[in-house]
């Protein structure tokens, strides 16, 4: 899932970007707001984490605008606003969380999978890159055409839709699967020929291509 970040502190921002990437998250940070509407077209981020001490504007106020313009898409307010008044402004302007600083790793990462969980379209919808697996109608989409998949090959894919950032071993697959190590080759190869998207890694297993 992507996650763009919006926060002025370059440190704050790059610790950021670490935890939840080594969450597996694909995060994306931004210093400002001059070019977060243009990615939220191009790339359709899963979720947003909003300061709201921004460089030219509130970011109640941008969150506002955002939601004006239909871009409806999940958002947590990171900020050291944490007054009652704060809180309550920053949810009237759409926010789905709200999280005062100082604040821990491990309760952002708790917060972040609930709010993502607990929106429908995002639980039901697996996105990398251009692709879209729909969990509920076992359906893959890419760039609007739907691709048929068999029960084998949509059951691997979505296994590493939901681990992005990593190597899945071959025994992984053999049991996600439930076939011997031997047929592996053959099942990604299958897969591979239908939407090319896996990529070797040698003695290990397979991950996502990243280009």
């Amino acid at each position: 899932m992507l996650i763009a970040i919006i926060e002025d502190e370059a440190d704050l921002l790059e610790l950021l970007e670490f935890n939840l990437q080594t969450e597996g998250y694909d995060a994306v940070g931004f210093l400002n707001t001059k070019k977060v509407k243009d990615f939220i077209i191009e790339e359709n981020p899963d979720l947003l984490i909003v300061d709201r001490n921004l460089p030219g504007i509130e970011g109640v106020n941008f969150v506002k605008e955002l939601k004006k313009e239909g871009f409806n898409i999940p958002v947590i307010f990171l900020t050291a606003k944490n007054s009652e008044e704060n809180i309550l402004e920053g949810f009237e302007a759409g926010a789905d969380d709200y999280i005062a600083k100082p604040f821990s790793m491990a309760e952002l990462k708790a917060r972040v999978k609930a709010v993502l969980k607990r929106n429908k379209k995002f639980s039901d919808i697996l996105s990398y890159k251009n692709y879209r697996l729909d969990i509920s109608n076992r359906v893959l989409i890419n760039e609007n055409k739907q691709v048929d998949l068999t029960n084998s090959e949509f059951n691997l894919l979505k296994y590493f839709f939901e681990n992005p950032k990593r190597v899945v071993t071959r025994e992984e697959i053999a049991d996600i699967l439930d076939i011997n190590e031997k047929s592996v080759n053959v099942a990604v190869n299958r897969l591979n020929h239908k939407i090319n998207i896996l990529t070797s890694v040698r003695g290990v297993g397979y991950k996502l291509m990243d280009n």
